[in-house]
């Protein structure tokens, strides 16, 4: 592989594998960007968490040490699911430690690259590892790379409260400056987003208020929301009542128990766009003139709009006849033939909107049904609903930060509503599923494959959160819209359409006027550097990307690449990179064109054979000028 293309870059592209930098202006000159750093906040599950006791198990010949791996490692999960789970779960109530067993997160790159590291494990566990080898190709130094991992399991007010973990994420933006002299890119996963954003006003009490803006200028130079659940996600319903595996080999009742048991549980709860709450300290940061103080408030659109504003109902369950302990008998005290004689009367079916869900309303309505209700609602009310420094179940306003990027995935079914009816089976598997409403491509269809009537989005999501959640961020746009559709791989440009000044209604999607074939998958950029002076916002939306794997996309690696080649050029005059043309930017991109038998595109790419190649697209590589091709970009 030829690196002169990548050494010629290397000093300029020190962040560019994790970041997308300023618009271009007149900042350029003054920015150094080999000073730049790149913050990684991993989503929900996305680090390793390590023991930090000594737990024998019984009947197995695998015990728990400090730093053994608990997450994830599948052979003593698979060994002793017993003493797995004692160090996973947490207390629900005082979400302390199990008093055999407790776990902390890992530090640093190595406890986000791959959660089971093994010849087999590692690949199918792998999360930012592929990030990384990008980082490394385009070489970028090693201390320019920051993970900032944290105990997933908790409520974002014990994250700070047991691990200080907003102070030590403070400190590290300021350590990062020092040590590299410039400010930082933040690049958020998933639930990563959610601790960021609560991060940004927990900031404001430890800064003074005048200072803070000039606080997020000096160490945050841009903002990456990749797979945001800006709104939440509904397969945090799943997980909560009949319990999500992650594809552990661990049953559904197990997997609920355990997930029931962390705080976090509800960070991604969906939630209507049309409610907002004020903490307490809105006074020293709003301007706005409020007479009296409201707690949380719904706008006339709440009743007005059906379903809070997404598609349906997201949740829909029968209620059973019976209440209190025969509602949810436990494992030891009811036997089989109990089971088969219960009575079944008729059921009651109700249903909630996202804010009923939000607010409470749906865990008190099932409250003499199940366990978990009274355990949830205490949370609930405890770190969200009562958190002095933010509600999460409320709608963000774009953060007040210079650039601000917003990375998802669509078209892919995905999960909006549910339906749940009375197993019969003692808790935790007392709910059942008895059907899912997905949304494919602007329409809502059942299990089964039937249409579902309600309010579809123009497109769907990325298989975990819905499209209505991802692109609430299309709100950070202004009232006019540049919106560029391009195929996701290498193209010439003739596929390529562009409307410039598209209007946009604050609270409104934005769907652009333009065509899509269905053997093509696009990427949609959605860009505005007009509205708010001296700030940029943009929003990618990426076909079929998925939620769990778009970090490993390379058609999102190299959209950044080339952004902050754009950025950093002297001579760009456009806001943001040209989208007429891409072509091969690394050799791995280059591969042999058995039609016309030479390598493609050939502007770009050569037959170059190096000792060990073993077929000719791997002697395909980029031409010594490919560097001049960047210039296209401009």
């Amino acid at each position: 592989m030829t690196k002169k293309p990548l050494l010629c870059l290397n000093l300029l592209l020190l962040a560019a594998a994790i970041a997308v930098a300023v618009g271009a202006s007149d900042e350029f000159s003054e920015l150094d960007y080999s000073k730049l750093s790149g913050i990684i906040i991993p989503g929900f599950a996305s680090t390793q968490l390590r023991a930090w006791s000594i737990l024998d198990c019984p009947y197995s010949p695998l015990d728990f040490n400090p730093l053994d791996l608990v997450w994830l490692d599948t052979t003593k999960l698979l060994s002793a699911v017993n003493c797995w789970l004692k160090c996973m779960l947490l207390e629900p109530y005082n979400q302390t430690d199990h008093p055999d067993c407790k776990s902390r997160p890992d530090s640093g790159l190595s406890g986000i690259t791959e959660l089971d590291p093994g010849y087999i494990t590692g690949p199918l566990s792998s999360v930012w590892k592929e990030w990384i080898k990008w980082c490394i190709e385009f070489g970028i130094e090693a201390n320019a790379i920051i993970a900032v991992p944290y105990d997933w399991r908790l409520a974002p007010s014990m994250l700070e409260e047991r691990d200080l973990y907003f102070h030590r994420l403070k400190l590290t933006f300021e350590t990062a400056f020092k040590l590299r002299g410039g400010p930082s890119l933040v690049f958020a996963h998933s639930l990563g987003n959610n601790v960021f954003r609560y991060f940004l006003e927990w900031l404001k009490l430890e800064i003074a208020p005048k200072h803070y803006i000039q606080w997020l200028d000096q160490h945050i130079h841009a903002y990456f929301a990749v797979g945001a659940p800006l709104l939440g996600a509904t397969e945090t319903i799943e997980a909560t009542l009949s319990g999500f595996t992650f594809g552990l080999p661990i049953s559904e009742g197990t997997a609920r128990l355990m997930f029931n048991s962390f705080g976090s549980s509800l960070w991604m709860m969906p939630f209507s766009k049309y409610c907002r709450a004020d903490d307490k300290y809105w006074k020293h940061f709003s301007a706005e003139k409020h007479i009296g103080h409201h707690t949380y408030r719904c706008d006339e659109r709440e009743l007005q709009s059906n379903f809070s504003g997404w598609p349906t109902n997201v949740i829909n369950i029968e209620i059973p006849t019976t209440r209190g302990f025969d509602a949810y008998p436990s494992f030891s005290e009811v036997t089989p033939a109990n089971l088969s004689s219960m009575e079944c009367g008729m059921p009651t079916q109700l249903s909630f909107t996202a804010r009923e869900i939000s607010d409470g309303s749906f865990f008190k309505a099932i409250e003499d049904y199940d366990p978990d209700s009274k355990r949830l609602l205490y949370q609930l009310e405890k770190s969200y609903l009562g958190d002095p420094i933010l509600n999460p179940l409320t709608p963000w306003d774009r953060p007040p930060i210079k650039n601000v990027f917003c990375i998802y995935g669509t078209d892919s079914k995905t999960k909006v509503g549910y339906y749940f009816a009375p197993s019969g089976k003692p808790y935790p598997d007392n709910w059942i599923i008895t059907d899912v409403v997905y949304e494919l491509e602007g329409s809502l269809m059942s299990r089964s494959g039937n249409l579902v009537e309600g309010n579809p989005g123009a497109t769907s999501g990325d298989e975990t959160v819905p499209y209505h959640s991802l692109a609430w961020c299309k709100n950070w746009l202004g009232p006019k819209v540049n919106i560029t559709r391009a195929p996701q791989v290498e193209h010439d440009g003739t596929d390529v359409q562009i409307k410039l000044n598209v209007e946009h209604q604050r609270h409104e999607d934005v769907v652009p006027n333009m065509t899509k074939s269905p053997k093509v998958k696009y990427i949609t950029y959605y860009e505005d550097s007009e509205s708010l002076p001296g700030k940029r916002t943009a929003v990618w939306e990426l076909d079929k990307a998925n939620h769990r794997n778009i970090v490993r996309s390379p058609v999102l690696m190299r959209e950044l690449w080339l952004e902050m080649w754009h950025d950093i050029h002297p001579d760009a005059k456009s806001k943001f990179v040209m989208k007429a043309k891409r072509g091969p930017l690394r050799d791995d991109d280059c591969y042999w064109d058995y039609g016309k038998a030479r390598c493609a595109w050939p502007e770009y790419c050569e037959y170059r054979y190096a000792f060990g190649d073993v077929h000719l697209g791997q002697s395909c590589r980029l031409r010594n000028t490919s560097f001049d091709q960047l210039l296209h970009y401009l």
